[in-house]
């Protein structure tokens, strides 16, 4: 049983999204939640489950549990939202296997595979299984939905909208497959609609008007409470009165109505002074809400019927083994949906074959020999003058291609690694957002994030410093320079992910990960220097930097290095302290990434 209890919702600026909310739902119920737009219908269901876009007040319980105490586990709650909620690349089987693999990481796969067949079918999708998310009409996207929250066999279920944009029929077979689960399952369901043709296929109506509870009772008796002829009528009647007058009419009414929709056993008490229900002689003691004080009157709730059967899970692992075993579902999840879009593979490959001929472009011919001077004393001035011209102009010449070369492989892997992650998560967040309330752990997110765009920097880097090197013959230890384009591809990765876990949009995120790449040419100080003390403060910041000069430390046995060294403006730094910068940008990149997973973001 789920009690409400002075639920309110503050937005930020201060107004009241809900005001007061009480009341109470049994289980084995269906309850429409309908009103006018902006009535607070969506915001009542996202604070339930715990998830409202604003400050909450209030109290609320499911099964003597106090929520403010011990939110829902993952298993009792499912929540569909207004979207489809599932990768257009996957098959419906898939998308209900990830899912369920996601919530029960530590079942075997026979057992998963029985669950999501059985899930399936439930729900009348077992035809179309193995055909594609994106293939699917809008009434199986929706039985779809429905699915991926069913597998888990949720005891409360919150649906928002989900019969929108469905023709009729679609419309009617969806309310009565939820009203057969809930009458077979023992589960609670709560759907928002905006539709009030069909309101008799609920247990109950609550009407919201305002952020107000101007109703909760029978479908049966709704047109007699509000002195309407039909259903169609009740929006109008409602702008007669306030919201406030039909709260405080409703508070008048709740207990007569409230009977009806509560089973008798369980209705023993309904006091007529607040909404509570007493099932013994003793309140429990109330503990402080999540962000006021406790009211007092709290219900007492006790479960009325049985739990449903236990899905075939093994013992629960411990925590490190169960963010390894959704690591690697992500990873895999992850992986399947590349190989699934043609156009992002031949993306990739373009970009890896593609940057690294154009930097081999400017060293086709490989580096000149570096031509010594000569130091004959029999050598006339003029010839000295001359050959110490042609000297400076070689090795001016040489060491800006040196620089320029390193330089152009460290910025194209830059804007490789924004191109990596600069949508990764903000072009997911719906889903992201979905999962973290079915229970993901932000930890494995991110370690599925690191493992799989790991594999994209050595790729790259690998490519772009065999390539170059094989072309014009770049001298120095190939290993260390592959660290140092590893390093650099990678700490803009990690950057970019940063980004995309903070930003929600999609298109937003990638510009901003491409202008923090177009900073890195000209503050690197790699073509012109950046006058102190500036460029000291700028520095540490700029990644390119890093990778360019530990780069260019690697070929600190060469005659090369002597050359760049000669003509660049920028001081190079030690190899050491490169890699260490580089690593930190790094760790700071995905550490700023990991808290941006575990913030809630308001999208679903």
């Amino acid at each position: 049983m789920l009690s409400l209890h002075d639920v309110s919702l503050i937005s930020p600026n201060g107004n009241y999204i809900l005001s007061g909310v009480s009341t109470i739902f049994p289980k084995s119920h269906i309850c429409a939640i309908v009103g006018p737009s902006g009535c607070g219908k969506t915001s009542l269901i996202k604070t339930i489950a715990g998830i409202g876009p604003g400050f909450e007040k209030g109290l609320i319980y499911w099964n003597q549990q106090n929520l403010n105490e011990k939110d829902f586990s993952p298993t009792d709650l499912g929540y569909v939202p207004q979207f489809n909620i599932t990768y257009p690349q996957l098959t419906a089987r898939e998308s209900v296997f990830f899912s369920l693999k996601l919530k029960l990481s530590a079942s075997p796969s026979a057992s998963l595979t029985t669950i999501v067949e059985q899930t399936l079918e439930k729900v009348g999708l077992l035809e179309v299984a193995d055909v594609r998310v994106s293939s699917l009409s809008g009434g199986q996207l929706r039985r779809l939905s429905l699915a991926i929250e069913l597998c888990q066999h949720p005891q409360l279920l919150l649906c928002d909208e989900v019969t929108s944009g469905l023709d009729p029929r679609s419309e009617i077979e969806i309310l009565n497959l939820l009203r057969s689960i809930a009458h077979s399952t023992g589960c609670l369901i709560l759907a928002v609609t905006h539709g009030i043709e069909h309101l008799a296929f609920f247990d109950s109506i609550v009407v919201l008007f305002g952020g107000h509870l101007a109703y909760h009772g029978p479908p049966q008796y709704l047109n007699h409470y509000f002195r309407i002829q039909k259903e169609t009528e009740l929006f109008d009647q409602l702008l007669n009165r306030s919201p406030e007058d039909w709260d405080k009419s409703w508070k008048k009414h709740h207990s007569s109505f409230l009977q009806q929709i509560l089973p008798s056993q369980d209705s023993a008490t309904l006091s007529t002074s607040s909404l509570t229900l007493s099932l013994k002689d003793t309140k429990p003691s109330l503990p402080q809400s999540r962000h006021l004080p406790a009211t007092e009157d709290t219900p007492e709730i006790e479960s009325l019927s049985p739990q449903p059967p236990p899905l075939p899970t093994e013992p629960s692992p411990c925590l490190p083994f169960a963010i390894l075993r959704q690591t690697l579902t992500l990873l895999h999840r992850r992986l399947l949906l590349l190989v699934r879009d043609p156009s992002q593979v031949i993306l990739h490959f373009g970009l890896i074959l593609g940057f690294p001929a154009i930097v081999a472009l400017f060293a086709w011919n490989g580096f000149p020999a570096v031509k010594n001077l000569s130091l004959g004393l029999d050598i006339s001035p003029i010839r000295q003058f001359s050959e110490s011209l042609e000297f400076l102009a070689q090795s001016s010449h040489i060491g800006t291609l040196v620089s320029g070369v390193v330089m152009l492989q460290v910025i194209l892997l830059t804007l490789l690694g924004a191109n990596n992650s600069g949508r990764e998560i903000s072009a997911h967040r719906q889903i992201i957002e979905k999962e973290k309330l079915s229970g993901l752990n932000p930890t494995a997110l991110l370690l599925s994030h690191f493992f799989y765009l790991s594999i994209f920097s050595l790729a790259q880097s690998f490519w772009m410093g065999f390539f170059v090197r094989q072309i014009s013959g770049m001298p120095g230890s190939f290993t260390s320079q592959l660290l140092f384009l590893v390093l650099s591809n990678a700490a803009m990765t990690s950057a970019s992910l940063a980004i995309s876990s903070w930003l929600d949009n999609p298109e937003k995120s990638t510009l901003a990960s491409i202008y923090l790449v177009g900073f890195q040419l000209p503050l690197s100080g790699a073509i012109l220097a950046i006058p102190e003390p500036i460029g000291s403060l700028i520095r540490p910041f700029i990644a390119a930097y890093w990778g360019w000069s530990g780069y260019l430390q690697t070929l600190r046995d060469e005659r090369y290095y002597d050359i760049v060294v000669s003509i660049a403006q920028t001081t190079l730094s030690s190899s050491p302290l490169c890699l260490i910068i580089l690593l930190s940008h790094i760790f700071l990149g995905y550490l700023f990434a990991w808290i941006g997973l575990r913030r809630f973001a308001n999208v679903l």
